[in-house]
């Protein structure tokens, strides 16, 4: 991704490292130059406390992934310095473009005017729900930024193991199935609870297919925010069979109240996994969004072995 006069604006350079003796070298890491755009995590929901923390943790991971990356966090309902609205996190990133390359200009340095998107905005959506996505474009258009919107980050094998990784904690799975051993409350059918319609349950079955192939148990797909969707699922699973079932939020977290996911465990009569939050995957998956927009190509995010 570099030219003969340098790396082409905007990509990630490969820093020159000693080369390491024998056949099995550690690949050189990737670092974010020097006015790449800006990654700009759009936060759903009600901001809070806690959705901002976990906004954070996201990014800090981004950030490990990709040193020198800037990444940033809009809320699509924000307002105020505390939850800053995306609109406005992407004025300023604007702002801070066009001050660094008159800055440079001022100094009587070489400085190429900026070009291409000043930002790369990433939903923190786990799975396709058309009214967030319309509030997130609404507020990329308001912004009268040039800035690139990302799809949201699944359906994606990460999010099968980070499913998996919040049903062990919650005691409702195994940890591992290579492991003989059982949990006494383990699950035999799982509730993957989604919001979005019809086009979010579709979504969410494709991941479901890979959280059934690592938990040997049938796993159907039900929509928080559609009356009836979560017992009908339950029922089906029930009349197939399965007689303990758990409830597994496809969710990030700030999509939707907490409490809707209690009441529709309560609905399904069976407990429920936290969300999936600020798991590793999650971090790797943004970034894995804006590299792609901007057409590069790293190593794929790679998962870690459930225990």
């Amino acid at each position: 991704m570099s030219s003969p006069t340098g790396p082409a604006s905007g990509l990630p350079v490969r820093m020159p490292r000693p080369r390491q003796p024998g056949r099995h070298r550690r690949p050189e890491p990737l670092v974010a130059p020097e006015g790449a755009p800006a990654l700009v995590l759009a936060v759903p929901g009600t901001p809070s406390s806690a959705t901002r923390g976990l906004a954070e943790e996201v990014v800090s991971i981004a950030r490990s992934e990709l040193p020198g990356l800037d990444a940033r966090i809009g809320h699509v309902e924000g307002d105020g310095e505390e939850f800053p609205s995306l609109p406005s996190v992407l004025t300023r990133a604007a702002e801070e473009r066009t001050a660094r390359y008159e800055q440079a200009v001022a100094a009587g340095l070489e400085a190429k005017e900026p070009e291409g998107p000043v930002a790369v905005v990433v939903p923190l959506l786990a799975g396709p729900d058309s009214a967030l996505l319309r509030q997130v474009r609404q507020a990329v258009m308001d912004s009268r930024v040039a800035a690139e919107l990302t799809d949201v980050l699944g359906p994606h094998p990460l999010l099968a193991e980070a499913l998996h990784v919040r049903l062990s904690e919650a005691g409702l799975a195994r940890a591992d199935r290579a492991r003989l051993f059982t949990v006494a409350t383990a699950a035999d059918g799982i509730i993957l609870a989604s919001v979005g319609g019809d086009e979010a349950v579709q979504a969410a079955g494709i991941t479901g297919m890979l959280l059934a192939a690592r938990l040997a148990v049938p796993v159907m797909a039900a929509a928080l925010d559609e009356e009836g969707s979560i017992a009908s699922v339950a029922e089906q699973l029930r009349s197939s069979g399965s007689q303990q079932l758990a409830l597994a939020p496809y969710l990030i977290g700030p999509e939707i109240d907490a409490s809707v996911v209690e009441e529709a465990a309560k609905e399904a009569d069976c407990s429920a996994a936290e969300a999936l939050g600020a798991y590793p995957a999650i971090g790797k998956l943004a970034l894995a969004k804006y590299t792609t927009a901007l057409g590069i190509t790293p190593q794929q995010p790679q998962g870690t072995p459930v225990r």
